[in-house]
C-alpha cells in the first residue's frame, strides 16, 4: 500500500515496514495522514509478517498533530482534533495490538503523538540525539496517542509526570538511561540497528515470540489501552478549541511564519507539534 504520506513495504526475509514519508511536514499528523496511517496499519495487522518495523523519512520521526491545521478552525476545531486523534489511536491500538514483535527507529524529533507512535513499539533504537518532548501542555493541550498509558508503565509515574507537566527534552541517551528507550545508538546507525533487530526477530522462533509477547501485553495492560486513548481523545478535542488552546498555538506558529517570509520562503508549509 501507498499514500502520499504512509507506505507498508513488505520485505522478503519476513519483516514488513511501515513508513511515515513526509519528511517535508516533519511526518506531521493533519486528518489525511492520521487517515492514510490507520489504513497502513489495518493493512499491517492483517498481514503483519515475522516482524513489523515502523520508522520515517527524513531528519524527523514525528512532530506530532500539525498546529498549522489545528489553529484558527473556530468551532470546528475540537470536531477536527477529535477526528484526527480518533484515526491516530486506530492505529497506535493496532500496532499495540500486532501478535508479532514492533520494532521503532527513531532520529530526530518525537514530539507530541510521535511520542506514542514511537513507544508503542516492543523495542525502541533511537539516536544518541534523538530528542523526546511531550509539547502538550505548553499548548494548552492534553496528551493523545497513548502517551499517559505508555509513559507511567515505562519509566514510572512520577517521571511520567515530570515530562507530561515540564515538556522537557530528552535525547536518546537519556531516553535509554531511564528506560523510555530499548536503547540508543549511533546517529548514522539507527536505521540499519533497527531493520537488523526486526530481520532478526523475522527469522527466530515465530510461536514463541508471540506467545511471549502476549505474556508480557497481558501483565502489562492494567486498565485497558483502548478505553484510555477513547478518553484522551475525547479531552484533548475539549481543549482544542478552547480561547487559551487556539491563543497559544497562535503564538507558536506567529514567529515561525514570520522567519519563513523574512527568510525569502514561500507560505509556510511545515507543521509544528502537538498531537
Amino acid at each position: 500500500m501507498s499514500t502520499q504520506s504512509v507506505r507498508v513495504v513488505r520485505h522478503p526475509d519476513g519483516v514488513v515496514e511501515l513508513r511515515l514519508e513526509d519528511p517535508g511536514r516533519g511526518n506531521a499528523l493533519d486528518l489525511p495522514t492520521a487517515e492514510a496511517l490507520r489504513a497502513a496499519t489495518a493493512e499491517v495487522a492483517a498481514d503483519p509478517g515475522g516482524a513489523v518495523l515502523l520508522r520515517a523519512a527524513g531528519a524527523t520521526f514525528c512532530v506530532g498533530g500539525d498546529l498549522r491545521a489545528f489553529a484558527g478552525r473556530g468551532e470546528e476545531t475540537g470536531a477536527y482534533v477529535h477526528a484526527v486523534a480518533t484515526a491516530a489511536h486506530a492505529a497506535v491500538r493496532a500496532l499495540y495490538e500486532l501478535p508479532v514483535p514492533l520494532v521503532t527507529a527513531v532520529r530526530g524529533a518525537a514530539a507530541g503523538g510521535g511520542i506514542g507512535l514511537a513507544l508503542v513499539g516492543d523495542m525502541v533504537l533511537a539516536a544518541r540525539s534523538a530528542r523526546f518532548r511531550l509539547a502538550y501542555t505548553a499548548m494548552g493541550l492534553t496528551p493523545d496517542c497513548g502517551a499517559t498509558w505508555l509513559l507511567p508503565r515505562l519509566v514510572g509515574p512520577r517521571l511520567a509526570t515530570d515530562l507530561v507537566l515540564t515538556n522537557r527534552v530528552l535525547t536518546g541517551d537519556e531516553a535509554e538511561r531511564l528506560g523510555l528507550v530499548s536503547r540508543a545508538v549511533e546517529d548514522g546507525e539507527v536505521d540499519e540497528a533497527a531493520y537488523r533487530t526486526a530481520a532478526e526477530l523475522a527469522g527466530g522462533a515465530g510461536e514463541a515470540l508471540r506467545a511471549a509477547k502476549r505474556l508480557l501485553r497481558d501483565k502489562a495492560a492494567g486498565e485497558g489501552l483502548g478505553r484510555h486513548l477513547d478518553e484522551e481523545a475525547r479531552l484533548i478535542a475539549g481543549l482544542a478549541g478552547s480561547g487559551e488552546a487556539q491563543a497559544r498555538m497562535t503564538a507558536f506558529l506567529a514567529p515561525r511564519a514570520r522567519a519563513r517570509v523574512g527568510s525569502g520562503q514561500s507560505a509556510p508549509s511545515s507543521p509544528e507539534s502537538v498531537s
